[in-house]
């Protein structure tokens, strides 16, 4: 198993999060191909149906939207993490989205046939996808909640304190774009905050 396997592996078990499981995440790991997404390279294009499922092993991955021709960034997929434009790919339709590689990003990806297939036949991995949309679902409600009760200030310092890493690695506008906030109120926030 090479390393970015390995580091998988270690995501899966974490995932699932059921020691009995274990055993079946081979078979899981073997279903999946590495690539590599260089700077500004689409995982898909709006209007194009999205192909892949994946775990970013490095980099990032911006999720996308375009309203009255400015990028609008709805996610951010960081190392350690995995995404898709999920509806695109479950029922091959066009994506509304588009997903970009911020930085060159290695990736491990599966067809939606694979996928199909561990689901219905691999326990460890229908434990893995329904634990990883359950856990989107939660994230996805807090991040509605927080703007609406949260100033943009609260909201740059709870992203701050638990995604310090997004401050160093995501330009300002994408991240600015994503909480919500102007660019220049972003970078009176950043002034002022500490």
């Amino acid at each position: 198993m090479n390393s970015i396997q390995t580091h998988f592996s270690n995501y899966l078990e974490t995932v699932i999060n059921d020691a009995n499981l274990t055993y079946q995440i081979p078979k899981i790991i073997d279903s999946f191909t590495a690539i590599t997404l260089s700077k500004n390279e689409h995982l898909v294009s709006e209007g194009s149906v999205c192909n892949t499922f994946c775990f970013i092993n490095s980099g990032i991955l911006q999720h996308s939207i375009v309203v009255l021709g400015e990028e609008k960034t709805t996610y951010l997929g960081l190392k350690n993490s995995c995404t898709t434009a999920l509806k695109s790919f479950l029922q091959c339709t066009p994506s509304r989205k588009n997903i970009k590689a911020l930085s060159t990003c290695e990736l491990l990806v599966i067809n939606k046939n694979k996928f199909k297939q561990l689901l219905k036949n691999n326990l460890a991995f229908h434990q893995f996808y329904y634990n990883l949309i359950e856990n989107q679902i939660f994230l996805i409600d807090d991040y509605r909640i927080d703007l609406l009760i949260l100033s943009p200030e609260e909201r740059y310092q709870k992203l701050l304190k638990n995604e310090p890493i997004l401050l160093q690695k995501v330009p300002l506008h994408y991240l600015a774009s994503f909480l919500g906030i102007s660019d220049r109120h972003m970078s009176r926030i950043r002034k002022n905050i500490k």
